[in-house]
């Protein structure tokens, strides 16, 4: 039985693209939490730091040792998409700090759990150009997982991951369907009870779309998403300047709230 389960990532652990109804973000990890919390009927507290925008050493930086404070006995470390973004990407760089992390909570008693990333090409044709990059990040996640006690659940393995209907919009999130499956793979890795593999299953074929459909809603992904991210790297900014975690201290997981 668990007792305190702690998130830190960046804006995946967070939360986005699956909104809670009252203006924000539920995400996988809230409802990994309340899955958690029904198995044992109750008796989890659940803490999430984790901050969009944020890179792997930030995490690091940032919400490693407030993780480690907090104590918890069960914990996920996912991080490296803001990493694959950027021109400073180094596979080998982002596992060691992923390690260290994971090294540092299972030392101290907590289940670790990590993922590694979906290709991206599906969702994202354009993005192309970083498939090496994510094969080369999710080589570096097992290799450096093996080694440290934590458990990894390797989405890439899984080509239901890159299913665009599990996307939000902007194509760089989960939409609330994909967050769902992601708590049932996490659930069902830790074995808990009256789980299954049901996640692994992919979505019914979908009707083939025609070409001027691909092309305008490639348009309308590159107007309203592509074009703003471009222009706010430019300048420097990220999505998390300026916000805070949006659950800092471990509170008990309500079970009559399926929002945590």
């Amino acid at each position: 039985m668990w007792q305190r389960y702690v998130a830190i990532g960046d804006s995946t652990s967070e939360g986005l693209d699956d909104p809670d109804g009252a203006g924000g973000y539920r995400g996988w990890a809230d409802r990994f939490a309340y899955a958690v919390a029904r198995a044992q009927d109750g008796g989890l507290e659940y803490a999430n730091l984790a901050i969009r925008g944020r890179t792997t050493a930030r995490i690091r930086a940032e919400q490693l040792q407030a993780a480690l404070d907090l104590a918890p006995d069960l914990a996920t470390v996912v991080a490296g998409m803001n990493d694959v973004l950027r021109p400073s990407f180094d596979a080998a760089r982002i596992a060691e700090d992923v390690g260290a992390m994971q090294r540092a909570l299972v030392a101290q008693g907590s289940t670790v759990l990590t993922f590694t990333l979906p290709d991206p090409v599906p969702v994202m044709p354009l993005a192309r150009p970083l498939r090496g990059r994510i094969m080369a990040l999710n080589a570096a996640l097992r290799a450096v997982t093996a080694q440290t006690g934590a458990t990894l659940l390797d989405f890439a393995a899984h080509p239901v991951a890159s299913d665009p209907r599990l996307w939000s919009d902007d194509r760089l999130h989960a939409n609330s369907a994909g967050h769902e499956r992601i708590a049932a793979a996490l659930a069902y890795t830790v074995g808990l009870p009256g789980t299954d593999d049901g996640w692994t299953r992919p979505l019914e074929t979908p009707p083939r779309r025609r070409g001027h459909e691909v092309l305008r809603a490639e348009v309308a992904w590159t107007r309203r998403h592509l074009l703003p991210w471009v222009a706010r790297h430019a300048r420097g900014r990220s999505s998390g300047d300026d916000r805070v975690c949006k659950r800092p201290v471990p509170l008990p997981v309500d079970l009559g709230d399926h929002g945590v």
